[in-house]
Protein backbone atom coordinates (compact mmCIF):
# COMPACT_ATOMS: atom_id res chain seq x y z
CA UNK A 1 0.00 0.00 0.00
CA UNK A 2 1.28 3.05 -0.68
CA UNK A 3 -0.29 6.61 0.65
CA UNK A 4 0.84 9.80 -1.08
CA UNK A 5 -0.71 14.08 -0.54
CA UNK A 6 -1.20 16.05 -3.26
CA UNK A 7 -2.13 19.18 -2.93
CA UNK A 8 -5.52 19.02 -1.15
CA UNK A 9 -5.60 15.19 -1.46
CA UNK A 10 -4.51 12.15 0.18
CA UNK A 11 -4.05 9.70 -2.40
CA UNK A 12 -4.20 5.53 -1.23
CA UNK A 13 -3.07 2.89 -4.06
CA UNK A 14 -3.90 -0.72 -2.90
CA UNK A 15 -2.73 -3.63 -4.63
CA UNK A 16 -5.48 -4.76 -7.25
CA UNK A 17 -5.58 -8.50 -5.48
CA UNK A 18 -7.05 -7.12 -2.27
CA UNK A 19 -10.50 -7.84 -1.86
CA UNK A 20 -13.20 -5.05 -3.09
CA UNK A 21 -15.59 -6.10 -0.20
CA UNK A 22 -12.72 -5.06 2.05
CA UNK A 23 -12.09 -2.00 0.41
CA UNK A 24 -15.70 -1.17 0.45
CA UNK A 25 -16.00 -1.68 4.04
CA UNK A 26 -13.50 0.56 4.90
CA UNK A 27 -14.68 3.20 2.36
CA UNK A 28 -18.08 3.12 3.98
CA UNK A 29 -16.14 4.00 7.36
CA UNK A 30 -14.41 7.16 6.26
CA UNK A 31 -17.78 8.00 4.36
CA UNK A 32 -19.58 7.56 7.79
CA UNK A 33 -16.55 9.38 9.48
CA UNK A 34 -16.89 12.58 7.06
CA UNK A 35 -20.63 12.84 7.37
CA UNK A 36 -20.73 12.96 10.88
CA UNK A 37 -17.47 14.85 11.69
CA UNK A 38 -20.14 17.42 12.19
CA UNK A 39 -22.41 16.32 14.22
CA UNK A 40 -23.47 17.79 17.26
CA UNK A 41 -26.11 14.78 18.08
CA UNK A 42 -25.71 13.32 21.62
CA UNK A 43 -25.88 9.38 22.27
CA UNK A 44 -29.21 11.02 23.84
CA UNK A 45 -30.63 11.80 20.66
CA UNK A 46 -29.69 9.19 18.54
CA UNK A 47 -31.49 6.93 21.20
CA UNK A 48 -34.80 8.91 21.12
CA UNK A 49 -34.55 9.01 17.14
CA UNK A 50 -33.91 4.83 17.24
CA UNK A 51 -36.99 4.72 19.71
CA UNK A 52 -39.07 6.71 17.44
CA UNK A 53 -38.36 4.94 14.49
CA UNK A 54 -39.08 1.48 16.06
CA UNK A 55 -42.13 2.26 17.54
CA UNK A 56 -44.83 0.60 16.15
CA UNK A 57 -42.86 -1.48 13.52
CA UNK A 58 -44.16 -5.04 15.01
CA UNK A 59 -47.48 -3.79 13.98
CA UNK A 60 -46.44 -2.54 10.58
CA UNK A 61 -44.97 -6.10 10.22
CA UNK A 62 -47.08 -8.12 11.30
CA UNK A 63 -49.79 -6.38 8.59
CA UNK A 64 -47.53 -6.57 5.73
CA UNK A 65 -46.89 -10.60 6.39
CA UNK A 66 -50.77 -11.03 7.13
CA UNK A 67 -49.74 -12.17 10.70
CA UNK A 68 -52.50 -9.59 12.14
CA UNK A 69 -55.32 -12.00 12.35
Amino acid sequence: MIVERQKNEILIRIPADTKTSRIQSILDYLRYEELTSKSVATQKDVDKLVKEIKKGRWERTKKRLGLDD
